[in-house]
């Protein structure tokens, strides 16, 4: 652009001059006579009359060289100024874009871990107030550590697929039935199980020894199964492409070694999940600290707002009505409430103002509760009976053999402890190990 105008800016200058003086005339010399008209008409037939310049010689190629290195370097000079001055306000404006973006980004990662502090925050004062930390499980067949449930869920799967290339076949089975949905795992076992017979039954129809892997019925009842496709090709399923399409294709020669597809149907229909047994999560308080009575989510079979949310529509239904719950009424409303949890948290208060506390399944049954006291104290031999909040002994046999459930022992109860008989006289009642458990604030 600023070549072009300083081009265009000579060009209408040398307009102008020609403009000017291009109707002069011809120049003559100062000490001449004026010329006759005649001879004025005729400018150019006399040379003595008429000026003559004198005519430039042609520069040299050399002269020619350094004018044009000079233009060029005028050019590429302008050039350089303007494309280094866009370059420059480029450069300024991605900066400053660059700029804005890391500031809003170090704004939101802010407000992310503002967030993530507050929360955890939160979540360590509702634990602060919650009688128990959590539920807990074993699991003897795989180890003895301590887990939360979901994180034994995780530890199951891991393990069972690091038996896979000992034995593929009884592996899967195992896997089907603890990896997957109970509802789906049924469903691929009543599958698998029937394309397993259909071999069996019938061995020389071909077309029970051929699954076309895009069969509706397979995508949705065998494939969306962890552990189904392993189970097939230990029964001697392989996969082979016909017609463009993956068909799953039944050979004796693809059985698993040391295996056969009637232990493997057997096997399948005869594994099951991998057990997981409640902790007791025992703890041992003193009587400032049972003032904590909240439970965890994982106490819930629902989550603690859709329990609150029902809560107070009930009780706003309640305002509004304004009525007296018949026995029937207030039965079917202690059932409502019970059935919302999963696990009871058992306390046990001893004459020495000492408590033991242990978490137990709903449907576990009070026999269970006693022979967990009876194993934390320390005369183990000793009689003794446990009384209910509203002063009854639980001794009777009907009692013992019905399960928390049944009692209406959920989701928390505090027992109080007494010696009985022979064994009122004694004053020990935890053992010691047991005492070193005591929780401090």
């Amino acid at each position: 652009m600023a070549p072009s105008k300083i081009k265009n800016f000579f060009a209408k200058k040398k307009a102008e001059a020609k403009l000017k003086f291009g109707g002069a005339g011809p120049g003559r010399k100062l000490n001449s006579t004026a010329p006759s008209p005649a001879s004025s008409s005729k400018a150019g037939s006399s040379k003595d009359d008429v000026y003559i310049p004198p005519k430039r010689s042609e520069p040299s190629a050399q002269a020619k060289a350094a004018a044009n290195a000079a233009l060029a370097r005028f050019e590429g000079k302008d050039k350089k100024e303007f494309n280094t001055s866009l370059a420059a306000i480029r450069a300024q404006v991605r900066k400053e874009l660059e700029a804005e973006k890391k500031a809003k980004d170090e704004a939101g990662a802010s407000e992310q871990q503002d967030g993530e502090r507050q929360s955890a925050e939160q979540d360590a004062d509702l634990k602060k107030d919650f009688a128990v930390q959590g539920v807990y499980f074993r699991c003897p067949m795989i180890g003895e550590e301590v887990l939360p449930y979901r994180e034994w869920k995780g530890r199951i799967k891991e393990f069972l697929y690091e038996q896979l290339a000992a034995d593929r076949g009884l592996t899967a089975c195992l896997i089907i039935y603890n990896c997957n949905p109970k509802d789906k795992a049924e469903v691929c076992i009543e599958t698998l199980a029937k394309c397993v017979e259909n071999i069996l039954n019938n061995p020389n129809e071909e077309k029970y020894k051929k699954i076309r892997m895009t069969n509706r019925m397979f995508c949705e009842k065998i494939k969306v199964c962890e552990g189904a496709l392993e189970f097939l090709q230990a029964a001697g399923f392989a996969e082979i492409e016909l017609d463009g399409e993956p068909h799953l294709i039944w050979s004796e020669d693809n059985i698993e070694p040391d295996c056969s597809v009637e232990v493997l149907l057997e096997a399948l229909k005869a594994s099951e999940a991998i057990p997981l047994e409640l902790d007791r999560n025992l703890q041992v308080l003193l009587s400032s600290q049972v003032k904590r009575s909240n439970l965890p989510p994982d106490f819930f079979r629902i989550s603690p707002e859709e329990i609150k949310r029902e809560q107070q529509l009930r009780t706003d239904a309640l305002e509004q009505a304004q009525i007296l719950k018949t026995k029937a009424m207030r039965e079917k409303e202690e059932l409502r409430t019970i059935n919302r949890y999963k696990f009871s948290l058992i306390r046990v208060r001893f004459p020495n103002g000492v408590y033991l506390q242990g978490t137990f399944n709903v449907y576990e049954k009070l026999n269970q509760v006693l022979e967990f006291v009876q194993s934390c104290l320390m005369h183990e031999s000793a009689e003794f009976s446990l009384i209910s909040p509203g002063g009854q002994k639980i001794d009777e046999p009907e009692l013992l053999d019905k399960s928390l459930y049944d009692l209406r022992l959920v989701p928390t109860v505090v027992f109080n402890f007494s010696y009985e008989n022979e064994s009122r006289g004694l004053t020990d009642y935890l053992k010691e190990e047991l005492m070193l458990l005591i929780q401090s604030f």
